[in-house]
């Protein structure tokens, strides 16, 4: 399924690659790889409330802010599990998180099979990269915020999804 014009960076429209997906909606499956190269599912990112921040490449000044206050973040919000998702190569995005001290998130490269981005909506067919996107998964998998950042160089609405987050982790308790 392709979204043309979905997203637009610097105004020219792009086109996004899988369904835009919706609180309530079941979080599709994925694979993607860790720091040490090995794949890791949705199922291998466990059953607690999980961020999913999806950024298009930590080398930029808005995706590199995104992932430090998400950092900054997971240490306010034990029970919650923050993820980033990019097309960086592992080992680029270790060195960043080495770089600027991010040891709170865990990185994960969608840049082997492209799966979360398409099962997902956020790969972009015209760059084969990730446009920017925040997911909130609760601990049965379901999708509790969903937001999809309809301009690449702007930020997401932290608060929402912190709350949502919040949301979620009340209800399971």
């Amino acid at each position: 399924m392709e979204r043309p014009g979905a997203t637009t960076m610097r105004g020219n429209p792009l086109t996004l690659i899988g369904p835009e997906l919706k609180p309530g909606d079941t979080a599709p499956e994925f694979t993607v790889i860790d720091g040490g190269l090995k794949p890791v599912t949705l199922k291998d990112t466990g059953n607690q409330v999980r961020i999913i921040s999806v950024v298009p490449s930590l080398d930029t000044p808005v995706c590199d802010a995104q992932t430090k206050r998400f950092n900054e973040e997971a240490a306010k919000l034990p029970g919650v599990d923050i993820l980033t998702v990019s097309m960086d190569l592992p080992f680029a995005q270790k060195r960043w998180c080495g770089a600027f001290g991010v040891d709170k998130v865990r990185m994960l490269s969608d840049h082997r099979e492209g799966s979360f981005g398409a099962n997902y909506g956020t790969l972009i067919k015209d760059l084969r990269i990730e446009s920017r996107a925040i997911f909130v998964i609760d601990q049965n998998n379901t999708i509790r915020h969903a937001e999809y950042v309809k301009e690449v160089a702007d930020f997401p609405n932290y608060e929402a999804a912190l709350s949502a987050a919040k949301n979620a982790l009340a209800a399971r308790a």
